[in-house]
């Protein structure tokens, strides 16, 4: 009785999500089995508990032990099922070559297996990935809607949900968005009415948010955010899909300027990854990190956290390339963005490469590049539909306006910008469209207003910490900038920087040594800096140069 009881104790746990109890107690009816040892079914659910729990190199051993005797007692479909999941965990977890290894021995296998049978939908996802790892976006798409028909004819949630997903990604990439949102949608409709197995619906989770996230369709992004929060809080000892909902939360928190707790999301799920050996994962949370600390103006930091992502294999792009805009290397920035706009094609992954590259384009004075840009962005938001996107793609189309003096066009787009923004409660990102808004009836004559948008827009920057906007918006108010050093000291202080001496600055400047060397005591005592190297430092982080 005891082995029955532990049995039924370890379907129970399973059935509440208690996967360390599940997992404890298979594995102590494995070891009271002796010779005979779990059965496929229950090796299956112990691989299933030990996955979650973060544990793949138990999951890995509980499968290929459960290959073996579906192999042994001449069960080829149960085999497959088995080799499918081996050659889904260790791509997971990037053994691509052991992974494809046992792909494709499941293939071998069913060949000689009816043609309509659900195991063959379930390989067809390997088909989908190598697709995409070969840039065929097309046959992907014709993959994913043929996982989508046989998941249909068989029944089975769990391979509907990931084909729909499947598809739907593909339809968001080759532009048509709302399409794909609603086939994403649809996959969502399993999750939430609990018809999928644990693994497939923390999957399905995290590709519905990221997908929404690359459109920045912010209103779907939050509310499932939130569904995945409560669906990881339910299981308190799950490990995967932990780090996605904190990188998740994190973007949605950045959205609404909540910058110290989106910090800790990005830093919460790089322990994560880090634990689960999740590479291209916590590259992603770093790069975001790095995003928000550029915001805040903790550029050395952000520069650090940003090669930190490049060490994990992503690059945090347009981030980085808006980075040495602001620290002064504008050139390096330019050719940057240039780059990426070339490798990408994508209207997906354009379309979130193109605002950054309308400022660092303008920062450059290539205006006909910006212009470019700011176009496909304004095309591929109308196409698409999402908010988000719509919003920047008003605030790019009012910048270069700006950027071609031509205020009484610029004017209607930064007001459209500014009133998307409100709508998705984006204090940061409507703070600048206020300024684009105050710079446009600037120039129309209107400078009561233009110190009301602006003055709003300064006052917007300090509630939420983005010092470098709010140093911007000071200068275009007229106030002296940060630290309080007047235009002569800010003379004095870019001559140092690029590494003249007291006697050279006297000469470029036409004073006297001894007016230098007060000029550089008076600096010293506004910055409350020590000597002439952290001077520097403090006016490159602080944009004062």
């Amino acid at each position: 009785m005891g082995i029955v009881d532990d049995l039924q104790r370890a379907r129970s746990a399973f059935e509440r999500r208690d996967w360390a109890v599940a997992y404890e107690r298979l594995a102590a009816v494995d070891r009271e089995a002796g010779a005979t040892g779990l059965g496929p079914d229950e090796l299956g659910t112990l691989a299933t508990a030990a996955f979650l729990l973060g544990d793949t190199d138990a999951c890995i051993r509980a499968l290929q032990r459960g290959y073996r005797l579906q192999t042994d007692a001449g069960n080829v479909l149960g085999a497959i099922r088995f080799a499918f999941w081996l050659a889904r965990v260790l791509n997971g977890r990037g053994e691509g070559a052991v992974g494809n290894g046992w792909a494709a021995r499941a293939e071998r296998l069913l060949v000689d297996q009816p043609e309509d049978v659900v195991e063959r939908g379930y390989l067809r996802i390997h088909d989908f990935f190598r697709c995409l790892d070969d840039g065929d976006f097309p046959g992907a798409l014709v993959v994913g809607e043929d996982i989508v028909a046989i998941a249909r004819r068989h029944g089975d949630s769990d391979l509907l949900a990931q084909g729909l997903v499947c598809k739907g990604r593909l339809l968001l990439y080759s532009g048509r968005v709302p399409e794909g949102l609603a086939l994403l949608d649809e996959a969502m409709v399993g999750v939430a009415a609990g018809e999928l197995s644990p693994i497939f619906a923390g999957s399905v989770y995290c590709a519905m948010i990221e997908g929404c996230q690359e459109v920045l369709d912010f209103g779907r992004a939050s509310a499932w955010t939130a569904a995945l929060t409560r669906w990881c809080d339910s299981q308190p000892d799950l490990v995967p899909f932990t780090g996605q909902c904190a990188v998740h939360r994190g973007q949605i928190l950045r959205l609404h300027a909540a910058y110290p707790e989106a910090l800790a999301e990005f830093e919460d799920a790089c322990r994560r990854y880090e634990a689960s050996g999740s590479d291209v994962a916590a590259g992603l949370a770093l790069g975001e990190r790095g995003d928000v600390l550029r915001i805040r103006g903790d550029f050395a930091a952000a520069d650090a956290s940003y090669d930190e992502a490049a060490g994990f294999g992503y690059e945090a792009q347009p981030g980085r390339a808006l980075l040495m805009v602001a620290r002064g290397r504008v050139p390096g920035a330019v050719a940057a963005v240039r780059r990426l706009l070339a490798e990408t094609g994508d209207p997906v992954h354009r379309s979130r490469m193109l605002a950054g590259a309308v400022e660092v384009l303008l920062a450059g004075d290539a205006l006909a590049e910006a212009v470019a840009a700011a176009d496909e962005l304004d095309t591929i938001a109308n196409r698409f539909g999402c908010a988000g996107l719509r919003a920047a793609a008003a605030y790019c189309s009012a910048l270069v306006a700006l950027a071609d003096d031509d205020p009484d066009r610029a004017l209607p787009h930064a007001r459209t910008a500014a009133r998307l923004w409100g709508e998705l409660r984006a204090p940061y990102e409507l703070a600048r469209a206020k300024v684009l808004v105050g710079r446009a009836v600037r120039l129309l004559g209107d400078d009561d207003s233009a110190s009301a948008e602006l003055t709003a827009a300064c006052r917007s920057f300090a509630e939420v910490g983005a010092e470098p906007a709010r140093q911007g918006v000071e200068r275009l108010i007229g106030r002296s900038p940060a630290g309080g050093l007047t235009g002569r000291e800010l003379d004095v202080l870019r001559l140092v920087a690029v590494g003249n001496s007291n006697a050279e600055i006297a000469e470029r400047l036409v004073l006297s040594d001894k007016t230098v060397a007060r000029h550089l005591t008076n600096i010293f005592a506004k910055l409350d800096v020590p000597s002439r190297t952290a001077a520097v430092a403090y006016a490159r982080d602080h944009d004062l140069l």
